[in-house]
């Protein structure tokens, strides 16, 4: 069920050596856009609601990661790695030959976005991260066992994909009602078209019935093991202008310390900005009002109109 409430924006196809990574593009299309990131199992409709209150002089170019929304899949057998994201960026990046890029990103991809401002310093000029700081700390004790269930599990995922059986579907009703509560009812149900337009199928068998797309192998994802010293130091190489917006009815998904720690080191540099907001993990998506005028004070300032021969693709 298309979404046709929203301003328009220019659906895109990016190849990359494994297919392609499809995105939409809002607003002007002869200036560097910014990059905007999806969190898990989400996709570029995440911005719906927030991409027409953003500035008009600069675009927006949201992406659907690799295995989500209309982008290819890996192939089978392939495992995915939230840090191979940084990849697809720097893929994006040389497809458009930009030297530098603009980032705005949520949950999962504000954290890539963290890591990757750290570790290229010199090949972003902004960072907008939505509601997840930094890669999350876990016990060292609990490692082991949650890497091996998860191996275990992508397995049985990758297995899956490969059957030629259509997955379970549902009416478009149950639909957003499985996306509300998978989110924790993060997500507004009223929301949910705009995630579930790039991530449902009409079903061949059942006419009034809809199947998830997605990747069903994410739900393996890799994050990668970090400590907190070493997520201090990619803290202390971030230079770029950087904005970051938690909600207050979110979790730290982590000992909320280990924020803090990181926050500290951030405050160094001059050009990090933090804000709190009312509202849910998907606060962008469900009342972006909440967040659009921080991020267009930061958007502002740091790609004003008159420095954008700077940023001319």
């Amino acid at each position: 069920m298309r979404n046709d409430n929203i301003e328009c924006a220019e659906e895109v196809q990016i190849p990359v050596p494994w297919g392609h990574v499809s995105g939409k593009w809002w607003g002007p299309k002869d200036v560097r856009p910014i990059l905007g990131l999806h969190g898990w199992q989400d996709n570029a409709g995440t911005f719906d609601t927030l991409a027409p209150l953003l500035p008009k002089h600069v675009g927006l170019l949201s992406i659907d990661l690799p295995g989500h929304g209309f982008s290819s899949r890996l192939p089978d057998g392939m495992f995915y790695s939230a840090i191979d994201n940084i990849h697809v960026i720097r893929t994006i990046m040389k497809e458009y030959n930009w030297e530098k890029v603009s980032i705005m990103a949520h949950s999962m991809s504000s954290i890539i976005g963290f890591i990757f401002a750290g570790l290229f310093p010199d090949k972003i000029d902004m960072l907008i991260g939505l509601d997840a700081l930094k890669p999350h700390i876990r016990p060292v004790s609990s490692i082991p066992k949650t890497l091996a269930k998860r191996f275990e599990n992508f397995l049985i995922a990758d297995e899956r994909n490969r059957s030629k059986e259509e997955p379970p579907s549902y009416l478009y009703e149950e639909c957003i009602e499985k996306l509300h509560i998978g989110t924790f009812k993060s997500v507004d149900r009223d929301k949910c078209l705009h995630l579930l337009d790039r991530n449902i199928q009409k079903s061949s068998k059942y006419p009034d019935k809809y199947f998830f797309t997605r990747d069903s192998r994410m739900k393996c994802y890799n994050y990668g093991t970090f400590f907190q010293d070493l997520c201090l130091d990619v803290a202390k190489r971030i230079t770029t202008p950087y904005c970051f917006i938690k909600a207050n009815s979110s979790s730290y998904y982590e000992d909320e310390k280990y924020f803090h720690e990181t926050v500290e080191v951030l405050k160094q540099n001059p050009h990090f900005y933090l804000h709190r907001v009312d509202g849910t993990h998907h606060v962008h998506l469900n009342e972006p009002e909440k967040v659009s005028g921080i991020i267009n004070d930061f958007i502002n300032k740091y790609r004003k109109p008159e420095g954008l021969h700077q940023a001319k693709l």
